[in-house]
C-alpha cells in the first residue's frame, strides 16, 4: 500500500514539483521573517522574564560556578554537569550579561549557517530549487527561533556534532580530522541529553578507539577543571549534579518536557521505571548502530537524532534535532527506487509541516497542546520506523560511510 501510494506521489510530484517548492519556499522566508523578528529582540533586549531566558540562568550559573560559590541545590535550573560549565566560560564567564546576549547572538547565528551548510551537504540537493528548500528549513523552524530567543544552546550543539561525526568518519588515516571530529564531538556534550546517543556513532567511526579516547580524556580534564573552582570534593559534587538533574526532570515532565520517554511514563504514573527504560533504549540504540555500522551515516544520524528527541528530557528548542531526519528523507527521496522515494517525501512533507506549526500551541489549553504534542510525537515515530525498516531493507554491501555523497 505503501508503494502504491510512493508511486503515485511521485506521478503527482512530477507535474507540480517546481510549482510546489516554490510556495514551499515563499512559506518558509514568511515563517522564518516572522520568527527572526519576534525571538532575536528578544534574545537582545527584552528585560523581562522571557528575555534570553536560559541564556541569563547559565550566564549566572557559570559566573557563580568559577567564583567558587554553590551551585546545585542554590540555583534551581542549575541541572548540566560540571564540564558543561567550563565548556560554558569561553561563552559566558568574562562577560557581563547585556554583553553575552550580544556574543550569544553573533555565536548562535554562526551556528545557524553551519546548521545550514550541513544540511546542503547531507541532502544532496542539486537544483537551485531543490537548494533553496533545504536551506530555508532550518531558518523556519520554531525550534530554531525558540533556541535564540531563550538563549539555548541547541544551535551551538548541532553543527559541532554533527560536523564532528562527518569528520570522523571521513578519513581513518587523517589524524588531524579524527582530532578535530573528536575535539567538536566533546564540545556537543555541554549539552549531554541531546549529543550522548551520538557517541556510539564516533565509537564506531574508522578511527574510533582514538577519537572515543580523547573524548573521554578531554571530558574528564574538563569536569575536574570545573570541581577544582568548587569547594566540595568531585565525588559530592557529581552526587549533587545527579539529583539535581533527577528533580529537573520530574518537575520539567509535567511541565514544559513533552513527547519523550519520562513525560509519558510520568503521565501513566510509571516514572519509577525510567531509569531502567532509558538505558534500555541506549543499549538498543548501540546495538543496532553497531549492527548497520556499514550503512549511510546520514540515514543513521536521522534515526539516532530522533531516538535521542524521543529518549529523555526534552523542550520545544530541542526539537531542532528533527533537521536531521529531515534530512536524511530529503537524501532517500533523491536516492532511492520511485516506491520508496515517494514514501520518504510523504513523510517529509509531514515532519515539514510539523517543523512549520507554531510552538505557542505547546503552552495553551487543552485540546490544542494535546494536538500539538501528539502531532508533533506520530509524526517523529512515523519518521522513525521508515527509517529503521529502509536501513534494514538497504543492501548493506551498497552502502559505505560516506558523508559527502
Amino acid at each position: 500500500m505503501m508503494a502504491r501510494m510512493g508511486l503515485a506521489l511521485l506521478d503527482w510530484w512530477a507535474n507540480w514539483r517546481r510549482h510546489l517548492l516554490w510556495l514551499a519556499v515563499i512559506i518558509m522566508i514568511l515563517a522564518g521573517s516572522l520568527r527572526f523578528a519576534e525571538e532575536v529582540p528578544r534574545l537582545l533586549w527584552d528585560p523581562g522574564q522571557r528575555g534570553a531566558h536560559d541564556l541569563k540562568l547559565r550566564h549566572d550559573e557559570v559566573v557563580r560556578w568559577f567564583a567558587g560559590k554553590p551551585v546545585y541545590g542554590e540555583m534551581r535550573a542549575a541541572v548540566y554537569p560540571p564540564a558543561t560549565y567550563a565548556l560554558l566560560w569561553p561563552f559566558l564567564g568574562w562577560l557581563d550579561e547585556e554583553s553575552a546576549r550580544w556574543f550569544w547572538a553573533l555565536t548562535s547565528l554562526t551556528g545557524l549557517v553551519g546548521v545550514v551548510c550541513l544540511a546542503l551537504l547531507g541532502s544532496s540537493a542539486g537544483s537551485i530549487q531543490e537548494r533553496f528548500f533545504v536551506a530555508l528549513i532550518p531558518l523556519s523552524m520554531y525550534a530554531t527561533w525558540v533556541t535564540i530567543g531563550n538563549g539555548q544552546l541547541v544551535l551551538h550543539v548541532l553543527p559541532a556534532l554533527v560536523a564532528g561525526l562527518v569528520l570522523l568518519h571521513a578519513d581513518k588515516r587523517d589524524w588531524r580530522k579524527n582530532c578535530s571530529g573528536a575535539a567538536l564531538v566533546l564540545f556537543a556534550l555541554v549539552k549531554p541529553n541531546l549529543a550522548l546517543p551520538f557517541c556510539f556513532l564516533a565509537m564506531l567511526a574508522p578511527a574510533g578507539l582514538a577519537s572515543t579516547v580523547i573524548i573521554l580524556l578531554g571530558y574528564g580534564a574538563l569536569t575536574l577543571l570545573a570541581a577544582s573552582f568548587q569547594e566540595q570534593g568531585l565525588l559530592r559534587l557529581l552526587d549533587e549534579w545527579l539529583t539535581a538533574a533527577t528533580s529537573m526532570a520530574h518537575r520539567g515532565a509535567g511541565a514544559g518536557s513533552y513527547a519523550n520517554l519520562h513525560a509519558w511514563l510520568t503521565y501513566v504514573g510509571l516514572e519509577q521505571w525510567y531509569t531502567a527504560l532509558a538505558l534500555a533504549v541506549a543499549a538498543v540504540l548501540g546495538l543496532w548502530t553497531y549492527r548497520h555500522r556499514q550503512a549511510d551515516l546520514w540515514v543513521i544520524m536521522g534515526v539516532t537524532a530522533l531516538v535521542a528527541r524521543l529518549w529523555t528530557y526534552h523542550r520545544v528548542y530541542d526539537d531542532l534535532l528533527c533537521l536531521l531526519p529531515m534530512v536524511s528523507l530529503f537524501r532517500i527521496a533523491k536516492q532511492s527506487e520511485p516506491a520508496c522515494a515517494g514514501a520518504a517525501g510523504m513523510l517529509l512533507a509531514l515532519l515539514w509541516a510539523a517543523a512549520l506549526g507554531p510552538a505557542r500551541l505547546h503552552a495553551f489549553p487543552p485540546p490544542w497542546n494535546v494536538m500539538f504534542e501528539s502531532g508533533q510525537a506520530v509524526a517523529w515515530l512515523l519518521a522513525l520506523i521508515f527509517l529503521i525498516d529502509y536501513v534494514r531493507r538497504c543492501d548493506r554491501s551498497s552502502w559505505e560511510f560516506n558523508p559527502s555523497a
